[in-house]
């Protein structure tokens, strides 16, 4: 069997550090909000490019509290894609707001920059738009147009550790950007966890008051916040992987090399990298007419794929009552075409080839 992912194979490769780190926590006996989170969110938002970085429980939350971060509420809009984890929209509705949906673009599948004008109106706050896959939005359009209509932007950096947009890194391009940290992610942790990075040093204060109950001082809240913090545990372990990511990226990257060479003349469409961009191939996604033949045959033969995602938000049942009538033909077509196969650092040379040709044989 072929797994889609394989943590197994990269503990093994960092175990003793692991443990190091964990044990260093223990015998501290500081849990929450230590020197461990403090030194992650300086290595992590120095590592992007950014002043300053705050620990979160999850991606989920990063993109939550971003948005509450920034004042945005009931009325207001905010522009996103339907294409994504449901996360991206959830912060949106969580917070009160509307998200505005814009179609995809058919090469990357990210927002399409030419279709965000028709939607802006005068509830716009924001643009949210999301490095989907690990392949970095179009992002110097999407700024020039927050800039020209007065918006803020949130990038959505939750799959793209690493990559980059014209030789800058993801999430410390725009307003606020937010990472998750959950296991499969290109960094991940051995649990949940995220952050939320900016420049702005009054947004960082009041993320930092948000994630832990509106104080910035014990038992004196300013305003209502939430408990969202990264704790000690994780963060120690994310300070030991974090070292390796750019090396791990650097292997996914070749592996998608053997990968879309091997795949040519299969009948499938294969992964782009734009001019601008560095993809960090947090999934490797193909797309094909008879997908779910293709899917089948290949769980048949042993590999393990996944759909990411098989129903676009606009679609999903929990979004039908609020009223999205909305019709987005590139979102709609792909997500009956698209199929994430196999992608980890330590995937081997024998293994993508028989993926290869399993795949060929089907087509």
């Amino acid at each position: 069997m072929i797994p889609f992912i394989d943590l197994q194979r990269e503990y093994t490769e960092i175990s003793g550090e692991i443990r190091e780190a964990i044990e260093r926590v223990l015998k501290s006996g500081w849990f929450i909000l230590g020197g461990e989170v403090k030194k992650f969110e300086e290595n992590f938002s120095k590592y992007v490019g950014t002043r300053y970085g705050i620990g979160v429980n999850s991606g989920s939350d990063a993109l939550f509290l971003a948005i509450k971060a920034l004042g945005i509420g009931n009325g207001d809009e905010v522009i996103t894609v339907s294409h994504t984890y449901i996360s991206t929209v959830d912060a949106i509705v969580r917070n009160e707001a509307k998200p505005v949906f814009v179609d995809i673009d058919p090469d990357m599948y990210s927002i399409n920059v030419a279709k965000i004008k028709e939607k802006i109106t005068e509830k716009t706050r924001a643009i949210l738009p999301v490095h989907i896959y690990g392949h970095p939005a179009d992002m110097d359009p999407i700024m020039e147009i927050a800039k020209k209509y007065n918006l803020f932007v949130v990038e959505d950096a939750c799959q793209a550790h690493g990559a980059e947009h014209k030789g800058k890194k993801v999430g410390g391009i725009s307003d606020l950007g937010c990472f998750s940290f959950y296991p499969i992610k290109n960094l991940g942790a051995y649990g949940d966890g995220g952050i939320v990075l900016t420049n702005n040093e009054e947004l960082a204060e009041k993320l930092r008051m948000l994630r832990n109950y509106g104080q910035l001082k014990k038992y004196y809240h300013d305003f209502i916040g939430v408990n969202s913090r990264l704790d000690e545990i994780q963060a120690a372990i994310l300070r030991v992987k974090l070292k390796y990511l750019d090396e791990w990226n650097e292997k996914r990257r070749k592996i998608v090399k053997l990968y879309n060479e091997s795949l040519e003349d299969s009948g499938v469409i294969t992964p782009i990298e734009k001019e601008y961009a560095r993809h960090v191939y947090h999934l490797y996604v193909i797309r094909c007419k008879n997908r779910d033949k293709l899917q089948q045959h290949l769980l048949k033969n042993g590999i393990r794929t996944q759909i990411h995602y098989p129903v676009p938000v606009h679609k999903q049942k929990a979004y039908l009552n609020l009223g999205f009538n909305v019709h987005l033909p590139v979102t709609e077509k792909i997500c009956n075409e698209i199929l994430s196969l196999p992608m980890h650092p330590w995937l081997n040379h024998e293994e993508v080839s028989k993926i290869a040709e399993v795949i060929r044989k089907c087509h």
